[in-house]
């Protein structure tokens, strides 16, 4: 089945009879949307919709098959390459299940990544994190390396006081400094989070969901007068949409 996608690539590629504009892209401008498909991959896997993942996954696939496709044109590896290395990867990583080895599989999956990572010279702690990832979802990764090292706090109480302590200096900041200001404090935030057990990427996912959510309930429930609302009444309408939703959750107790 994939050797047909390989084939409907190879063609949209062809310079001669092609697509113009499948053949005019590179890396570079095909990188977004690897990046925006794996979100609706995630997307439909949230809203457990198994149709939606099933085409999504398809989707995904394709950026696999496009990159793959540019890459054996440049002459530097192909589909079947790709495919190999994860597979020895995967075999690599994982002697409990494919060799000999028992136990400790935490330990021996870190130690064989910090390995890879020496490999390729990332000798670093913070190597191989990479750039572009999610900023909440780097921010985590780079803290959970460096807690490796010994470099953490102890407790959430640590995290907690220096995200006191972000705020108090956002309030001191000039304007020039401000963005690097709330950059610590967004960063603190998600050291509070992952020493409470909180997945900071997944939460703010949640907090922009509940939030489009609601502002929807609120221009249902207004109507073609929304827009003209002043402040006030647009917050007694939130007010009304945030207890409707609780009113409606299988656990909820009333407001």
């Amino acid at each position: 089945m994939i050797d047909r996608l390989v084939t409907i690539m190879a063609r949209l590629r062809d310079p001669e009879t092609g697509c113009d504009w499948d053949v005019a892209q590179d890396f570079a401008s095909i990188a977004p949307y690897t990046i925006e498909e794996a979100y609706e991959v995630a997307d439909a896997i949230a809203r457990n919709d198994m149709a939606d993942l099933k085409d999504e996954l398809g989707d995904l696939l394709l950026q696999v098959v496009f990159h793959s496709r540019m890459a054996e044109e440049a002459g530097l590896f192909a589909l079947p390459d790709v495919v190999a290395a994860i597979s020895d990867k995967m075999e690599r990583r994982h002697p409990h299940v494919f060799g000999d080895s028992a136990g400790g599989h935490a330990q021996h999956w870190e130690r064989l990544k910090a390995d890879e990572r020496a490999a390729k010279g990332d000798a670093g702690a913070l190597d191989g994190v990479a750039i572009g990832l999610p900023a909440l979802l780097r921010a985590e990764k780079l803290q959970k390396r460096a807690a490796r090292t010994g470099f953490d706090w102890s407790d959430a109480d640590g995290p907690r006081a220096k995200v006191i302590e972000e705020i108090a200096e956002i309030d001191a900041a000039s304007p020039a400094e401000r963005e690097e200001e709330i950059g610590d404090l967004l960063f603190a935030v998600v050291n509070w989070a992952r020493h409470l057990g909180v997945d900071a990427e997944a939460a703010l996912r949640k907090a922009n969901a509940k939030f489009e959510r609601r502002f929807k309930a609120m221009e249902t429930e207004a109507g073609d007068t929304f827009a003209a609302l002043d402040l006030d009444e647009k917050e007694a309408l939130w007010v009304t949409a945030k207890r409707h939703e609780r009113e409606k959750a299988p656990d909820s107790n009333g407001p």
